[in-house]
């Protein structure tokens, strides 16, 4: 099989496609033919060992999938071969990967590969922060950094599921577009000195909750933005720097500041991982949660695609495509 490797931590064309025997299905696991793989930001950190995480090398690249059960392990009784599923794996961008089949769940009917490959780590993270960190409620209004992202169109995505009022917030016409087509009620310019402003008028019954995966600059003048007992979510750092944010603030809008960190809270409690996508993939088949589109492209181009997404020239999940997978 065909799969890409990362052999010295550097650049995306650093990485290399080679030929690697077929893996074999032990115990539970399962063999799935991988026909889409989902990449984040934090993927294109890890290749150049930039991440907290920094993998023993060589490593393989890749966590999330979606395809189609190949073969099955001896004590396999969940899954059998022909099932359309998706879940996390490492080595993901290959053709295909073994996985112990409770990480592997059933693809809901309405999804394509393509979109199902792009669920495994953007809508956990956001029902996690803003359904269980953030106790959304209907009626509140939020507010969504870096809203045109694969996070920001899937907390978009969540908001607008618990019956929330959504302001997108990036840094462009056509990622405010994007992030509008997905469901947000308004959206504002914040690379704008004034875009505080426009947020108010967006905002005339209050800002409730923040999901900042951005950081940077555009930190802090969200977190002044919040109404007396609003909630800022710390999900990630895509602008490149860790902000400072000034404590008093919390004390005096009574305010809280809430790390989301999903995967540190699905290491610590891996059983969490198959609950958060049942509800998603319940959520999706009820028609509530809307999933939004995705950025494909083809698998051959995973080079020039992870410059793509290391440069901000991404909107929506990353998303490779091989051969025999379907896109949006």
């Amino acid at each position: 099989m065909r799969a890409i490797v990362c052999e010295a931590y550097g650049p995306p064309d650093s990485l290399t496609e080679q030929d690697l025997p077929v893996p074999e299905p032990k115990g539970t696991e399962v063999r799935v033919r991988v026909a889409a793989t989902g990449l984040g930001f934090v993927d294109g950190l890890m290749i150049q060992g930039l991440y907290q995480v920094r993998p023993p090398l060589p490593y393989r690249p890749g966590s999330e999938f979606a395809g189609v059960v190949d073969a099955v392990g001896p004590d396999c009784s969940t899954l059998a071969p022909g099932d359309r599923v998706f879940g996390n794996a490492p080595g993901a961008l290959a053709d295909f990967v073994c996985t112990d089949a409770a990480r592997c769940f059933r693809t809901p009917d309405a999804l394509d590969d393509a979109s199902a490959a792009s669920l495994v780590v953007n809508y956990p993270t956001a029902l996690y922060g803003l359904r269980d960190c953030a106790n959304l409620e209907a009626g509140e209004t939020v507010l969504v950094l870096g809203a045109s992202g694969g996070v920001g169109l899937a907390a978009i995505a969540t908001a607008r599921a618990f019956g929330a009022r959504v302001v997108a917030a990036a840094s462009t016409d056509a990622k405010r577009a994007v992030a509008k087509g997905a469901g947000a009620n308004a959206t504002v310019d914040y690379t704008q000195p004034d875009w505080r402003d426009a947020l108010r008028a967006c905002c005339p019954d209050g800002l409730n909750v923040v999901c900042d995966p951005v950081g940077g600059d555009v930190a802090e003048p969200a977190f002044r933005s919040l109404s007396p007992g609003g909630r800022f979510l710390v999900i990630g750092f895509a602008g490149g720097t860790i902000p400072r944010l000034p404590l008093n603030l919390a004390l005096l809008k009574r305010s809280s500041i809430v790390g989301v960190d999903w995967g540190g809270e699905s290491r610590a409690h891996p059983e969490l991982l198959g609950q958060m996508l049942g509800d998603i993939s319940t959520m999706i088949d009820a028609g509530t949660l809307k999933v939004a589109p995705v950025s494909a492209r083809p698998a051959t181009d995973y080079v020039t695609a992870l410059e793509d997404q290391l440069g901000g020239r991404i909107t929506g999940k990353l998303v490779l495509i091989r051969p025999h997978g379907t896109g949006t």
